[in-house]
């Protein structure tokens, strides 16, 4: 079982990228198609959802030590210790 965070959008022409998050969830599956055919058939395309789905959870390495790290696919670069922004003042 591994770790997937679902992002489900909505097409929504009040907004200027023409979709808002709808709903965010982390959940345990065996595998990522899996979860999204799943997940397809609950939000209907057709309807205009757009389902996402990433692994919680990459293998990155620190920028000054060299030593690979796991942090969630969605951390800004200023807050992880694999990128320059965080190591400059």
């Amino acid at each position: 079982m591994n770790d997937y965070t679902l992002e489900v959008y909505k097409r929504d022409a009040r907004t200027k990228s023409g979709v808002r998050l709808y709903q965010k969830v982390n959940l345990r599956a065996p595998t990522k198609s899996a979860v999204l055919d799943h997940y397809n058939k609950v939000f209907d395309p057709a309807v205009g959802f757009i389902v996402k789905v990433h692994e919680t959870f990459v293998t990155r390495k620190n920028l000054l030590t060299g030593i690979e790290f796991q942090e969630r696919y969605d951390t800004p670069s200023f807050c992880s210790p694999s990128s320059e922004s965080f190591w400059s003042n």
